[in-house]
């Protein structure tokens, strides 16, 4: 585990942690994302995985898109080490981090 919390520390349920979903378990994103951050990271997954449709629809390799759509996640906290395994910099430096790779990709 990462971080200088454990889960005798969490505060948070599994209903906080998790959304299911037709029986499967989907990582919920970071609660403490700041609203902005949260707005950012939404559209570029939406992008990412408007750009996966699009280039398998085309006949295309879709890994650029999903590149973008693994960053945001990520960046969301929905993939990586758990949210609630990170400290508060921790959490901070990863969103940051997806954010600058994300942007990028656009520039």
């Amino acid at each position: 585990m990462t971080g200088s919390r454990n889960a005798e520390e969490d505060s948070s349920t599994d209903d906080e942690r998790w959304l299911v979903v037709a029986g499967r378990r989907w990582r919920r994103q970071d609660p403490a994302l700041p609203p902005e951050v949260a707005e950012r990271l939404l559209s570029h997954l939406g992008r990412g995985r408007s750009g996966v449709r699009a280039l398998k629809k085309a006949g295309q390799d879709p890994a650029p898109a999903r590149e973008r759509v693994g960053l945001a996640k990520h960046g969301l906290g929905e993939r990586g080490t758990p949210w609630w395994e990170q400290d508060e910099d921790e959490r901070r430096h990863r969103w940051e981090s997806a954010l600058e790779r994300l942007d990028a990709l656009d520039g």
